[in-house]
């Protein structure tokens, strides 16, 4: 009789072949899987040894790299993790640690991160990372006495994380071992991942992107991750072939920064002889969809995800399967459906909010009784995101819900625009959002950066835009920037960037 195995982030690591790579890093270490659940059965003891359980929190503050993901499974397989942006301020992080009360905070060695002092001040122990002489980068000690331990529950809260709180206070999104487990799941069965694959991270460690599309999807199928140190566009491509990846998965803005960098090195592009590009966390522009596929040769997969579910909720599929774009692909784990305000479920080809369910949904916000109220009808998640599923089953998001332009009764979506105005020869980059207005309520802004060598006008993005859309679609302000203001996760901001920009 085959045992059930537990759905815990430990048993994604445990049950591999000791002698696979599970890490590789810059400085040309590898971690193998037999280091991996040496280290993680190693911190265990030493977490248990100080007293800390499986039901406490620590917040993790390290650079990206193999330490940082190393903590985060080490951790996450006895207790639950808080990783926190590294580059956050003082007050922020006094938040973050009020918010989370976290037992440990686990920075580096001598680190003068300000994370310290908020530490100190709020009474919360600051651990170091102890590396071990000998070992490879990523597997070290936390404290230097051990003890047996108790093995954490598939419903034990094994990741904690804040949304980016872009309309409100930031809320507090606990996921259990099972919300991952199922998660790491769907997403290896999606891109059909396999012991040979070989994937280069570029996203930060502290995303849900990164930690469960990229690691722990990796770890469940027995295959590898080059924990890079973060996303540089320059050094990429040489990186890529040097580590002979087989997939990456960005978000858009790294796509094109990719892609800048690939069009001088179209042969290089080509013979990284990548099995596919996945893009999520963003709308990827149709526009960039194609220029990835025709200058890497490679299918790209466009998913569509969010915290609440463990990242991963619809992607599109392999090949032979199509990937439409301007599509987030099929439902990839969770139920998906499309539901009216009164909660009705539409079907396909009508308009309504993403609603999801299933094994990898949070069970809820913490403390939080009014977003809960607000987010869950009839055991469905509402995402705040709009969209339809076309007539072959494919989701289509049409704006965001809170994002959605409202000009005097006029719905607008500013993806549809952006996806227009990236269309023009001469724009590199936009971001469409809405500006208050005394008369409509809200008019539409537009903020574009444009290709190196390319000049445009306001005049000829208007006049474009007027082709191409209705009247009422058409910018107000346009503001050429070198740069578009991104938040933490490299995703740019739509809401608040008026602000930002000085329009109101």
């Amino acid at each position: 009789k085959k045992i059930q195995m537990k759905q815990t982030i430990r048993n994604l690591i445990n049950n591999n072949d000791d002698e696979s790579i599970a890490i590789t890093s810059s400085d040309g270490s590898k971690i193998k899987y037999s280091d991996l659940k040496k280290h993680v059965f190693d911190i265990s003891g030493q977490l248990s040894k100080k007293g800390i359980l499986n039901s406490d929190r620590a917040a993790i503050v390290l650079p990206n790299g193999p330490e940082m993901a190393t903590t985060f499974l080490a951790i996450a397989s006895y207790m639950s993790a808080a990783p926190l942006n590294p580059s956050y301020k003082l007050s922020e992080y006094e938040f973050y640690l009020k918010d989370l009360m976290p037992k440990i905070v686990i920075v580096e060695k001598d680190s003068i991160n300000p994370v310290v002092k908020a530490a100190k001040k709020l009474g919360i122990e600051v651990c170091e990372i102890k590396k071990i002489d000998g070992a490879p980068t990523g597997i070290f000690n936390l404290y230097d006495k051990s003890s047996s331990f108790q093995l954490s529950k598939e419903t034990d809260e094994a990741l904690v994380l804040h949304t980016s709180g872009t309309t409100s206070r930031p809320k507090v999104v606990p996921l259990t071992n099972k919300n991952i487990y199922c998660s790491a799941i769907n997403i290896s069965n999606t891109l059909e991942l396999n012991s040979e694959d070989h994937c280069y991270n570029i996203m930060p460690l502290f995303h849900i992107h990164g930690l469960i599309a990229i690691l722990c999807s990796s770890i469940f199928s027995g295959a590898s991750v080059y924990a890079s140190d973060g996303f540089n566009a320059l050094k990429f491509l040489d990186t890529a072939k040097k580590e002979k990846i087989s997939w990456y998965s960005g978000v858009p803005t790294m796509h094109q920064g990719i892609l800048m960098r690939a069009k001088r090195n179209i042969k290089l592009a080509e013979n990284l002889s990548l099995r596919f590009i996945r893009s999520s966390s963003a709308s990827l522009p149709p526009a960039i969809f194609e220029e990835l596929r025709d200058v890497f040769k490679t299918t790209v997969i466009e998913a569509y995800g969010m915290t609440e579910a463990s990242h991963q909720m619809t992607s599109n599929p392999m090949p032979p399967q199509i990937q439409k774009a301007g599509f987030v692909g099929k439902p990839a784990g969770p139920e998906v459906c499309i539901m009216d305000i009164k909660g009705n479920i539409l079907d396909n080809g009508n308009e309504g909010e993403v609603c999801i369910r299933g094994d990898n949904v949070t069970v809820g916000y913490e403390n939080n009784d009014e977003a809960n109220k607000s987010s869950f009808i009839n055991g469905w998640f509402r995402t705040g995101d709009q969209g339809f599923f076309d007539n072959d089953g494919y989701l289509k998001i049409s704006g965001r819900l809170k994002e959605i332009i409202n000009r005097g009764g006029e719905k607008v979506s500013p993806l549809e625009i952006d996806n227009l105005l990236m269309e023009h020869e001469a724009i590199e980059q936009v971001v469409t959002f809405g500006v208050k207005d005394k008369l409509l309520g809200e008019v539409i802004g537009a903020a574009i950066v444009l290709k190196s060598n390319k000049k445009c006008s306001e005049i000829d993005i208007r006049n474009y835009a007027r082709n191409h859309l209705a009247d009422f679609k058409v910018p107000k302000y346009i503001c050429f920037l070198e740069e578009i203001p991104k938040g933490a996760t490299g995703k740019l901001q739509r809401i608040g960037l008026a602000e930002k920009l000085g329009l109101e």
